[in-house]
C-alpha cells in the first residue's frame, strides 16, 4: 500500500488543498486552534518545497454569529449577507496565523461562470500563476454574496476539483471530519471499515458515500467522490482525509497510510480537455449512432456529421454540446463547427455533402478531435 501511495506522491510539488467547515468551526465558530495549527504546517512544508493553493469554506459560518443567528440561514439573501461579513472575518483570520510565518496570502473570489468562461478562466489561471510566482498562497472561495444557482459550483469539492486542472496541481487534498471513506457511514455504524484505496470511483464507490453533511457545510462525501473523479480524470491522485489530526498534510505527502487515496487515470485529460469535460454546461445534445461513438472512444477521432442521429437543443457555432449514444449515456462533450439549425442540416450526410447542402463549408468535423472531451 505504501509502496502504491509514494509511487503516486513522489512528484507532487503544488497542492490544492480544501478545507471544509466541519474543520475549519467548532460549534458552528471558527476554531481558532486550527488555523494557528494550519498555518504552522503549511509553512513547514513550503520550506520542503511545497507549493499549496487552499480552497476555504466558512465564511458563512464565520458571519453567522456577528449577525445573531443561532442556526444555519435558510434564505438565499440570508446567507449571502453571512457570507459577506464572515468573508472579511475569515481572511482577517488567515492573515494573522500566516504573518506570523512572514506568508502573504491573497484572496481569490470565483463563480461558476468564471470557469465556464474561457477567458475568464484563463484569467484566472494568470492570476494564480502570478501569485504563486510571487511567493503568495492563494486562498480561493466561491463568492457566496453573489452566487445564485444558475452561476454556483455547488460546494467547495467541486471547485477544488475544477482548478486540479485550471491551476495545473499534482495533487488534490480534501481535508474533513472523517478519516477517509468508509464502507459505511462510521458516524452511525460503529463497525464501519476505512478504504485505504480507490482505484476508481464507480457506482459500488458511490454506493458507500454517506448523504449526511454537517450543519455548516454544504459538501457531504458524495461530493468529495465525484471530486476525485474529476481529479482522475486529469490524471492526478486524490487523498480525503481527517483535517483535524495534527501533522495530517505531512504524513500524506510522505506516503503514509493516511486517509483514502483514489489513483489518477492513466489517459488523463489535457487541460483544455477537462475544462471541455467539466467546466463547461452544454447548450444541448448530439445523439450519436454506434459507428460514431466507437470511432470517438477507441480511435479518438473527430465527430463527422455521418454519425450523428439526432439533435437536441438551440446553440450557436463554438458553444459546448453533450455528445450522447442512441440510449442518452454522455459519452463526451465538445465545442461545435456549426450551429444547431445547420447540423440538423447535414446530419447523417457524408462530409462532402456539406457544402451543397448549407452553401458553405466550415470544416469537415462537427466537433474537431482537439475540442472534443472524453467522458
Amino acid at each position: 500500500m505504501k509502496n502504491i501511495r509514494c509511487k503516486n506522491l513522489e512528484h507532487v510539488k503544488l497542492v490544492v488543498v480544501k478545507l471544509g467547515s466541519a474543520v475549519l468551526t467548532d460549534n458552528g465558530h471558527l476554531n481558532a486552534s486550527f488555523f494557528t495549527r494550519f498555518a504552522g504546517e503549511i509553512a513547514q512544508l513550503r520550506r520542503h518545497g511545497y507549493s499549496f493553493i487552499v480552497v476555504t469554506s466558512g465564511a458563512v459560518a464565520a458571519g453567522l454569529e456577528a449577525l445573531g443567528f443561532t442556526s444555519p440561514p435558510l434564505t438565499i439573501p440570508e446567507k449571502q449577507a453571512c457570507a459577506a461579513v464572515g468573508q472579511l472575518r475569515l481572511m482577517r483570520k488567515y492573515e494573522q496565523e500566516f504573518a506570523a510565518h512572514d506568508q502573504v496570502v491573497a484572496q481569490v473570489l470565483l463563480t461558476a461562470d468564471d470557469i465556464r468562461n474561457r477567458r475568464r478562466y484563463l484569467n484566472a489561471r494568470n492570476t494564480l500563476r502570478a501569485l504563486l510566482g510571487a511567493d503568495i498562497l492563494p486562498l480561493v472561495n466561491e463568492n457566496d454574496t453573489v452566487v445564485v444557482r444558475e452561476i454556483k459550483f455547488g460546494d467547495n469539492d467541486n471547485l477544488a476539483a475544477l482548478l486540479t486542472s485550471l491551476a495545473e496541481v499534482d495533487l488534490l487534498l480534501l481535508l474533513t471530519d472523517l478519516d477517509g471513506v468508509y464502507n459505511c457511514d462510521p458516524k452511525v455504524v460503529s463497525g464501519a471499515s476505512l478504504i485505504p484505496l480507490i482505484d476508481e470511483v464507480d457506482a459500488e464507490v458511490t454506493a458507500f458515500a454517506c448523504t449526511s453533511k454537517s450543519a455548516v457545510g454544504s459538501g457531504g462525501m458524495l461530493s468529495k467522490l465525484e471530486a476525485a473523479r474529476k481529479a482522475a480524470a486529469y490524471g492526478i491522485p486524490t487523498v480525503i482525509a481527517n483535517g483535524r489530526r495534527p501533522g495530517v498534510m505531512s504524513r500524506v505527502l510522505a506516503g503514509e497510510d493516511e486517509g483514502t487515496i483514489f489513483l489518477p487515470r492513466a489517459n488523463r485529460l489535457s487541460c483544455r480537455q477537462h475544462w471541455l469535460a467539466f467546466a463547461v454546461k452544454p447548450r444541448g445534445s448530439l445523439y450519436l449512432d454506434k459507428g460514431a461513438v466507437r470511432a470517438l472512444i477507441e480511435r479518438g477521432t473527430s465527430l463527422l456529421p455521418a454519425g450523428i442521429f439526432r439533435v437536441e437543443g438551440d446553440f450557436g457555432v463554438g458553444e459546448p454540446v453533450s455528445c450522447r449514444d442512441l440510449e442518452g449515456a454522455e459519452i463526451a462533450r465538445g465545442l461545435v463547427t456549426y450551429s444547431s439549425s445547420d447540423i440538423k442540416k447535414i446530419a447523417g450526410l457524408h462530409s462532402r455533402e456539406i457544402t451543397s447542402r448549407l452553401g458553405y463549408d466550415a470544416g469537415a468535423e462537427v466537433i474537431h478531435r482537439d475540442n472534443l472531451a472524453l467522458l
